[in-house]
C-alpha cells in the first residue's frame, strides 16, 4: 500500500490536510470521502526506495528519456484536443488509465506532445495522479485542463470530464478559426495592394520624374509630394541614410514587439485591453468573443464539479482581457462574502443585460452551469454573425481606400502630362 497526502474540505467548508494509506489514488479518494471530507487534491508520497529505484529501473527510465526529441514552443491545440478525445474514448471503454496513456504515447509522432506523454506515463507509473502528472507540463496542459481532470478523478467520472474538455476545446478552436478565416482575405488583399504600391514607388514614379525633368514642366503640388515620397521610399533624398522601405519593413515587426512588451506590464496591458474594447467595430467583436470564452470556461468547470470560487479564479486567469479579469475578481469576492454572482457582474457593466439576467436566473434555479453554457452558445453565434458582417464591411471599404490611393497616384502623374500636351498644342 502507498501513502497519499491530501487536501480536503470538511462539512463546514474548511480546508483539512492529512495522509491516508491506500492501494491507488482512486482508493485514497474513496477513503477520504468515507471520513466525511470532500477531497480537492490527492498526491502519492514517493518513498526513498521508489525514488532511488533499482539499477534496471534507472536504466529503463534513462533509456526512455533518451528517446525524447528536442522540441520548443507549446503543444498545438488540435493535437491536445485529439489526445483528449481519444483518452476519453479509451477510458469509457474501460481500459486502465496507464495502459490508455501508453497507447496514446506510442501512436504520437516525435515531437513535444510525445515527449510530454512520456513524462506523464512515467509520473503515473511512479504513483502520481493524472492531474498531478499533467500539472508538471504547462506547455501542454494549462491550469483549466489540470483542474478539470482533478475534478474528474475526485468524482470518479474522468471519462465524462475528458469528453467535456474535448468539446470545450473544439468549440473554442472553432471560434478562433472563424475569426482568423474572416481576416485572411483582407490580409491577402492588403499585402498584394501594398506590394503593388511599393513597385509603383520604386519603378514607375522615377520614370515619370525623368520625363517631367526633360520637358521642364512646372509640377503641381500633389505631383511634387508624390515624387518626394518616392524619393524617400528608395532613399534618394539628400542626407537620407536609409531608404524608407527599410523603416516600413523593420517598423512593423518592431511595433508588434513593442506592443507585446507593453502588454507584459500591468498598466500597459490594462490600457491596451480597455482601448481594444472601445475600438469602433472591432470592440464589439472582442467583447462578444470574450463573453463567449469566459462563460463557456466557467460553465464547463462548474459542471465538472470544480468548487465555484476556484472555478471563478481559473476563469479569470484564462479570459484574456483585463476588464473582464477585474469584473470576475469582484464576482469572486462577492461569492466569498456570501453574496450573489450576478450583482457585481451587473455593476461592472462588462456584460449585456441579457447575460446578467440569465446568470441571475441560473443562480436562483441552481442550474448555473447549464445557463452559462447557453450564454456561450448564444454568443458564439453572435460572434459568427458579427465576423460575417465585418467581412462584408471590410471588402468595400478596402476597395474604396485602395482605389483612392491608386487614383491619387494616377492623377498626380497625369496632371503634368496634360499640361505638357496643352503646351505643345498651344505652341
Amino acid at each position: 500500500m502507498a501513502t497519499f497526502t491530501y487536501e480536503a474540505l470538511n462539512a463546514a467548508g474548511k480546508s483539512q490536510k492529512g495522509t491516508v494509506e491506500a492501494e491507488s489514488s482512486e482508493d485514497a479518494i474513496q477513503r477520504i470521502k468515507s471520513q466525511g471530507y470532500f477531497p480537492t487534491s490527492v498526491r502519492a508520497q514517493k518513498g526513498k526506495g521508489k525514488a532511488e529505484g533499482g539499477a534496471d529501473g534507472a536504466a529503463k527510465k534513462k533509456k526512455k528519456k533518451g528517446g525524447m526529441t528536442i522540441s520548443i514552443g507549446k503543444v498545438k491545440p488540435k493535437h491536445l484536443t485529439a489526445f483528449t478525445r481519444q483518452l476519453s474514448t479509451l477510458q469509457d471503454a474501460g481500459l486502465p488509465l496507464l495502459r490508455s496513456l501508453q497507447i496514446l504515447e506510442q501512436q504520437q509522432k516525435p515531437g513535444l506532445m510525445k515527449n510530454v506523454l512520456q513524462g506523464v506515463v512515467e509520473e503515473v507509473e511512479g504513483g502520481s495522479s493524472l492531474s498531478e502528472s499533467m500539472g508538471k507540463y504547462p506547455k501542454a496542459f494549462n491550469r483549466l485542463y489540470v483542474k478539470m481532470v482533478n475534478a474528474g478523478e475526485i468524482g470518479g467520472v474522468l471519462d465524462i470530464i475528458l469528453q467535456r474538455l474535448a468539446e470545450f476545446m473544439e468549440k473554442s478552436e472553432r471560434l478562433k478559426r472563424r475569426i482568423k478565416g474572416a481576416l485572411i482575405y483582407p490580409a491577402v488583399v492588403v499585402t498584394v495592394a501594398l506590394s503593388i504600391l511599393a513597385a509603383i514607388m520604386i519603378f514607375i514614379i522615377p520614370k515619370f520624374e525623368e520625363i517631367f525633368a526633360d520637358f521642364g514642366v512646372e509640377l503641381p503640388t500633389i505631383t511634387v509630394i508624390m515624387i518626394n515620397t518616392s524619393r524617400w521610399f528608395v532613399g534618394q533624398i539628400p542626407g537620407q541614410r536609409y531608404p524608407g522601405w527599410l523603416f516600413l519593413v523593420v517598423g512593423v515587426p518592431a511595433a508588434f514587439i513593442l506592443l507585446k512588451l507593453i502588454r507584459k506590464a500591468g498598466p500597459g496591458r490594462a490600457v491596451t485591453d480597455i482601448m481594444m474594447l472601445w475600438t469602433p467595430i472591432f470592440g464589439g467583436l472582442i467583447k462578444k468573443s470574450t463573453i463567449a470564452r469566459f462563460t463557456r470556461t466557467l460553465g464547463t468547470l462548474i459542471s465538472a464539479g470544480v468548487p465555484i470560487l476556484e472555478a471563478v479564479i481559473i476563469t479569470k486567469e484564462t479570459c484574456g482581457n483585463y476588464v473582464f479579469e477585474k469584473a470576475l475578481q469582484k464576482v469572486h469576492d462577492s461569492i466569498r462574502e456570501g453574496e450573489s454572482f450576478a450583482q457585481p457582474l451587473r455593476e461592472s457593466k462588462t456584460c449585456d443585460a441579457i447575460v446578467v439576467n440569465m446568470v441571475d436566473v441560473g443562480e436562483e434555479s441552481g442550474d448555473m452551469d447549464a445557463m452559462l453554457l447557453k450564454i456561450a452558445d448564444n454568443y458564439d453565434e453572435e460572434v459568427d454573425v458579427a465576423v460575417q458582417s465585418l467581412t462584408k464591411l471590410i471588402e468595400p471599404l478596402m476597395i474604396v481606400i485602395l482605389g483612392g490611393m491608386v487614383g491619387t497616384i494616377v492623377v498626380a502623374m497625369f496632371m503634368p502630362m496634360v499640361a505638357m500636351l496643352e503646351g505643345l498644342q498651344g505652341g
